[in-house]
């Protein structure tokens, strides 16, 4: 199976009206001057990718991604027992759209056996990679014996890794995402390292590793000290760092700090796809680009509603969109005004308004300003179950 890098657009939305962003130059090791990233025999050609969120890195968030550089992103997280009961909605949430390629499907359960039929009927449905959560710390999760619980329990974390191996038998890599413990005690230390020790020993092609605890939910830094202690440790298997990833430069300040292999940017990229190639240009020497005007901006906005219109209809892509746009405001200028007629839109003639009033004129509106932190920071996941259900 060739899983190089697909930046194709093959009919996905074809036929819907919109104006294409720049299309990514591919960079060769040369020069790029830092070491591509390799996840088994994926080799990717730059050091980062979108994370899995739950509630929104669907189809349409994941071309755009692509659309604007980056070179593998991974669905939102789903439960192993609705992979594999199946349904229309399950169906539709788990679609590979063409030119959506390589994706990784992430899976979360507590039971080794469905974890293990999910995984094979995820790779059937042509995921490139299976992604195991062991790092979900929203309450009703962790009370099902869930996502960051298993953190606690190495046993059964092991035996979730193990079986989902011997499923996948080789057919594609297999990665973890864990956060750096349940709390801050010895104990939560060494289960962290038990369980990353049987991982890598077992064959999984790529850890990813947020710099905070469970407990922490979403609250306080990531430390960014335990993911350089985790790559010193780990040698030279792959270690994905996360956590904190906010803007271009966050990227490759943790890149240079910790050593990891690479990163893993998740609420960063939330209406913000611009962060992938800003990422690019700076680890290819390049200066940042400027922040995207309102014309950028309207491209990308216009561009993410036709690939979400393709899949789910015009009329409810608008809506679809609202939970987006809170982040999408944020580059306005005019943030609080713009994320209240985000929240507001209901059809699509709303959605024509709100761009035409907002991302119309630049005259209009005050210069835009970068802004490295979001004002509102959106805990994806820690308001959503991670499973796949309200």
């Amino acid at each position: 199976m060739d899983c190089s890098l697909f930046l194709e657009e093959e009919g996905w939305g074809e036929g819907a009206e919109h104006e294409q962003p720049p299309r990514t130059r591919t960079l060769t090791q040369r020069d790029y001057n830092t070491p591509m990233l390799r996840i088994g025999p994926i080799q990717l050609d730059a050091p980062f990718v979108q994370a899995a969120l739950s509630g929104y890195s669907d189809a349409a968030m994941r071309l755009l991604a692509r659309e604007y550089g980056c070179p593998y992103t991974i669905n939102e997280v789903v439960l192993d027992r609705l992979v594999t009961t199946g349904g229309k909605k399950m169906r539709r949430m788990l679609a590979i759209p063409p030119g959506d390629h390589p994706v990784g499907g992430q899976l979360m359960g507590s039971e080794p056996e469905q974890f293990a039929e999910a995984a094979d009927e995820m790779v059937t449905m042509g995921y490139d990679v299976i992604d195991i959560n062991f790092g979900c710390p929203v309450k009703k999760v962790l009370g099902r014996c869930r996502g960051g619980f298993l953190l606690s329990t190495p046993d059964t974390a092991i035996e979730i890794i193990q079986r989902v191996l011997d499923a996948v038998a080789n057919r594609t890599p297999v990665t973890l995402k864990m956060r750096r413990g349940m709390d801050d005690s010895d104990d939560s230390e060494r289960n962290f390292f038990t369980i990353l020790d049987a991982a890598f020993s077992a064959g999984v092609a790529a850890i990813t590793v947020h710099g905070r605890t469970v407990k922490q939910r979403y609250v306080g830094p990531s430390r960014w000290t335990f993911l350089e202690r985790v790559k010193r440790y780990a040698g030279d298997r792959t270690i994905l760092g996360s956590g904190d990833l906010f803007s271009a430069e966050d990227c490759v300040r943790m890149l240079n700090e910790t050593g990891v292999d690479g990163c893993s940017i998740a609420r960063g990229a939330i209406g913000n796809p611009f962060i992938f190639n800003e990422v690019r240009a700076l680890l290819a020497g390049e200066p940042l680009p400027p922040p995207p005007s309102l014309r950028d901006q309207r491209i990308a906005l216009e561009r993410h509603h036709a690939l979400t219109a393709a899949e789910c209809g015009e009329e409810l892509a608008g809506r679809l969109l609202r939970k987006f746009g809170v982040r999408y405001s944020e580059l306005h200028p005019s943030h609080a005004e713009v994320k209240t007629a985000f929240l507001s839109v209901n059809t699509l003639d709303d959605w024509r308004q709100m761009l035409d009033r907002f991302y119309g004129d630049e005259t209009h509106h005050p210069p835009v300003i970068r802004r490295t932190r979001p004002e509102a920071l959106i805990a994806a996941g820690a308001t959503w179950d991670c499973d796949g259900s309200a």
